[in-house]
């Protein structure tokens, strides 16, 4: 049996034994998990592992390739190897502290007290060493992703005085309610999960729109200036970057 038909084997079984929580949100069912190790089958391992709990991953092999999908994409959670083809998990990290504030565990086999605290250096947010189990690896998370999201499996994501339930899409800003269309509410999670980080035009319709969008690039500063509508008086502000794009600031 092959790898991946075995892996969509796993995928269905999954999905058909907790359908009824899925359709009830009691799973982890949205969030996104980049997985940056060329062990291949330790990778898979933990792909399967968290495609289980209902995450959404993606998976690379080396240090180049993660840094290129970080700019594309967006994730609740990084897990980085030290050790990588080419480019090592530090200077990957910095890389990606460079773009965005997710959460970064480094996987590695090194234990010197030195390694660590390089790691810390860069950016990394924990570690976790090798080998290990897979339920201590995925409790971590959670109890990271938990914290970044106003308490563990409660759905929300806070920033400043804005805070969004990612499960019925509801956003407060500053005390009150914020309706939203559904592309500002896509263009308002992605700024909360990534404040300060610089988005272009290309990389908004790319993400929130697709490759194939054909239309006029304008429709993001559209969105745009709606969303700064709903956002007026809260300490969530988007700004305009000169010659760059867009970024969100959150003020204390």
């Amino acid at each position: 049996m092959s790898i991946r038909y075995r892996k969509d084997i796993i995928i269905l079984y999954t999905y058909i034994r907790n359908k009824e929580r899925y359709r009830r949100g009691d799973t982890d069912m949205g969030l996104k998990i980049l997985i940056v190790e060329d062990d291949r089958l330790l990778a898979e391992a933990v792909s399967d592992y968290f495609t289980g709990k209902g995450w959404k991953t993606d998976v690379v092999y080396d240090g180049d390739s993660a840094v290129e999908t970080v700019e594309r994409k967006s994730y609740q959670m990084i897990l980085l190897d030290v050790m990588l083809p080419g480019r090592d998990g530090f200077y990957v990290c910095r890389k990606i502290r460079e773009m965005t504030e997710t959460p970064v565990f480094f996987i590695t086999a090194r234990v010197m007290e030195e390694d660590e605290l390089n790691g810390y250096a860069v950016g990394a947010d924990d570690y976790i060493t090798k080998p290990f189990s897979l339920p201590v690896l995925y409790a971590k998370v959670m109890a990271m992703t938990g914290r970044l999201r106003g308490g563990a499996g409660s759905g929300m994501l806070v920033r400043g005085d804005v805070t969004v339930n990612v499960r019925t899409r509801e956003v407060e800003a500053a005390g009150r309610e914020c309706p939203l269309a559904p592309k500002e509410y896509e263009l308002l999670v992605l700024f909360l999960e990534n404040p300060n980080r610089i988005f272009t035009r290309d990389q908004l319709l790319i993400r929130l729109w697709g490759y194939d969008f054909d239309g006029n690039e304008r429709v993001v500063d559209n969105h745009i200036k709606k969303l700064r509508k709903a956002l007026s008086g809260s300490r969530c502000q988007i700004r305009t970057v000169r010659k760059s794009g867009y970024r969100m600031e959150v003020s204390v």
